[in-house]
């Protein structure tokens, strides 16, 4: 179960959300002629991910940014990347541009920091966009609760494209996160779920200020939770059923 597009237009061009998008793309292709060479990827994650052990004597505090733009395969950049056009553009509507930018920056180094926390003495590198982009989702949880996701939910044979509140595709995905980081090693490899859950509470912690100002839990009340502007309307599509 994952989102393909939530029903949130934006009202502005979201330069920072693009920009992101082609800095993360046009990093992973500079350098992923590099995973034919076991020792030469090793050597470049070595130099710009995050190693906790590094960090944890005071040495690297420059990977908590670098690791951000980096990614270990195709998939892990293309998760990433949809989660981020999907919720990026909206959060950066409502911030404005360069404290969008501030703020993702922000809660990217805030779950690297965390990582480290989990994993002070790990020699594994670590790296992606997940931790600054699951802050992104905490701003919009705070923002547009009762927003719709439109949710592609594939079970073996059977697939099905539904619309669903983003407070409970969000709530799940944190959920799956803290209880992934309950249940895993964090010295060991695999997916840096303490990293994940601290960037989604960072971005809750940083967005509060904004909600505030927007009127707390009046804003909720003046737009009942959804965005405030009219949601996008998909139209069906236009391919002719077949009969049997």
């Amino acid at each position: 179960m994952f989102p393909i597009r939530d029903h949130n237009p934006s009202g502005r061009t979201p330069y920072v959300t693009y920009m992101l998008l082609a800095a993360n793309i046009g990093m992973f292709i500079s350098y992923v002629g590099l995973f034919d060479d076991a020792r030469a990827i090793n050597a470049f994650f070595n130099a710009y991910a995050i190693l906790p052990a590094r960090i944890s004597t005071g040495d690297g505090f420059q990977t908590l940014v670098t690791s951000m733009f980096l990614h270990g395969g195709w998939m892990h950049l293309i998760g990433n990347m949809l989660f981020l056009w999907i919720f990026g553009d909206n959060v950066e509507d409502e911030m404005g541009h360069l404290p969008f930018l501030g703020f993702y920056l922000a809660t990217g180094i805030a779950a690297g920091l965390i990582h480290v926390v989990s994993a002070p003495y790990s020699l594994v590198p670590t790296v992606g966009a997940s931790g600054a982009i699951a802050g992104v989702m905490g701003a919009y949880l705070l923002l547009f609760p009762r927003a719709r996701v439109d949710i592609l939910l594939f079970l073996v044979v059977y697939f099905r494209v539904f619309p669903i509140p983003a407070w409970i595709m969000l709530a799940v995905w944190f959920a799956m996160q803290f209880m992934g980081g309950l249940g895993s090693d964090p010295q060991a490899g695999g997916v840096a779920y303490w990293a994940h859950a601290g960037g989604f509470v960072a971005g809750l912690i940083l967005t509060a200020p904004l909600w505030l100002r927007l009127g707390g839990s009046t804003f909720w009340e003046r737009t009942h939770g959804r965005p405030p502007h009219p949601e996008a309307v998909y139209a069906r599509s236009s391919i002719p059923r077949v009969r049997r």
